[in-house]
């Protein structure tokens, strides 16, 4: 079990960058936007720099939803190897089947 400090931070973060995605992908399109006068470019880089930087989508991690832990993950299941492992065996899982031939 990860600790729960990581998961709860992790939570916020991904809760930051949901509500801050629709005005840093305004501020991103301007800045790239070639057509456009270099100074104002220039502040819409600023504007962007002084969003918080947990807004940014980079950086939240993928946590398994059951344990916490940060590796091994697949995103299909949304749960870490081990998780996904325990869960299919006992049959909790749909569509997972254990192997056999």
């Amino acid at each position: 079990m990860a600790r729960k400090g990581s998961v709860e931070n992790n939570k916020k973060r991904a809760r930051l960058a949901k509500q801050y995605a629709a005005k840093r992908a305004r501020l991103k399109a301007i800045s790239e936007d070639l057509s456009l006068p270099e100074d104002e470019r220039f502040l819409a880089r600023l504007k962007l720099a002084e969003l918080p930087r947990n807004a940014a989508p980079t950086r939240v991690r993928n946590r398994c939803e059951v344990s916490g832990r940060p590796r091994g993950f697949y995103r299909k299941f949304k749960m870490s190897r081990i998780a996904l492992r325990d869960l299919a065996s006992e049959g909790k899982v749909p569509g997972v089947v254990k192997s056999s031939w």
